[in-house]
């Protein structure tokens, strides 16, 4: 049985990093309904989420935050609203070895911003993809007066994600006091 105070979502195109995010954050063995990618014309990744990813953190007052990732396929985009239900935030991960990445940022903030006021960005890949400039991201946020907080990270380092959670709940703190 699932029991936690709080829930962030994480979301983001198909091999942007959710479940990697989720599995090097999680105190409880991650959840995952990954199966056979059969969408290669998306991504190469041998694995993708069908429904959803679950994990667990504990913060410093003991409160639980429930991790959990949607599927990035947009066939699934059904189930998307659903999770984010009842959300604290919601933190959007862009793979920046898309062919668009901008794009696909435009796409999911599109979508979640009518599900959480509480968004922050992670930017994933960066070091596989040095063609691209990362400058993109924040003259995209403010040549389109956005204003939401944004990471280059590494979904499989714990400090990095850590670091998305923590501006999530600051942003919260902040807006509450």
């Amino acid at each position: 049985m699932i029991i936690q105070k709080y829930k962030i979502v994480f979301a983001g195109s198909m091999g942007s990093g959710k479940t990697e995010a989720i599995k090097s954050l999680s105190e409880i063995p991650v959840l995952a309904t990954e199966t056979l990618n059969t969408d290669d014309a998306s991504h190469k990744k041998m694995l993708t989420t069908v429904g959803i990813d679950y994990g667990e953190i504990t913060l410093e007052d003991g409160a639980k935050i429930g991790l959990y990732g949607t599927p990035g396929q947009e066939r699934f985009n059904f189930m998307w609203g659903v999770i984010s239900q009842g959300a604290i935030g919601t933190i959007i991960l862009i793979d920046h070895n898309v062919n668009a990445p901008l794009d696909e940022l435009q796409y999911y903030l599109d979508f979640f911003k009518h599900h959480a006021e509480n968004i922050a960005i992670g930017v994933t890949h960066i070091d596989e993809n040095l063609d691209h400039s990362t400058h993109q991201y924040r003259e995209w946020l403010v040549s389109n007066h956005l204003n939401y907080p944004l990471f280059f990270i590494d979904a499989r380092k714990k400090e990095d994600v850590l670091m998305l959670i923590e501006t999530l709940i600051t942003k919260l703190e902040i807006e509450h006091m």
